[in-house]
């Protein structure tokens, strides 16, 4: 993968965890004065779809396609992690009342894993 594309995966994943903030934070609170919003702020697609959109741009940030392996181990995990717990925010799981805070960390660790990797890639180039 060329650096160019891997940036802008880091870059558009960080950008997709913001836009995920701005959901989970923003709309709620604006919904309280535009009710329209209220409906979309609630809607359950959306939270599946951002898992949706990010697993796969995690994966091809975080995995050397040559190597079949993460560039960084421990990067990779940390990225698991995020989606692992935006996932659970997105099912509901273990109950409703932790679904925000479920997804906001792990968007919030997802979005810091992709900029270390970016910072990473930045110091050392395509290291491995």
């Amino acid at each position: 993968m060329t650096p160019s594309v891997a940036k802008a995966l880091d870059l558009s994943a960080v950008g997709l965890s913001g836009l995920c903030l701005a959901h989970c934070l923003a709309l709620p609170a604006l919904a309280l004065l535009l009710p329209a919003l209220g409906a979309w702020a609630q809607a359950e697609w959306v939270h599946v779809a951002f898992v949706t959109l990010a697993a796969p741009v995690a994966a091809l940030a975080f995995v050397d396609l040559r190597a079949r392996r993460p560039r960084s181990w421990p990067l990779a995990w940390a990225a698991t992690g995020g989606l692992m717990l935006m996932a659970a925010g997105a099912l509901g799981f273990p109950s409703e009342n932790l679904e925000r805070p479920l997804t906001i960390l792990g968007g919030l660790v997802l979005a810091g894993a992709h900029v270390a990797n970016w910072r990473r890639r930045h110091r050392c180039g395509d290291c491995a």
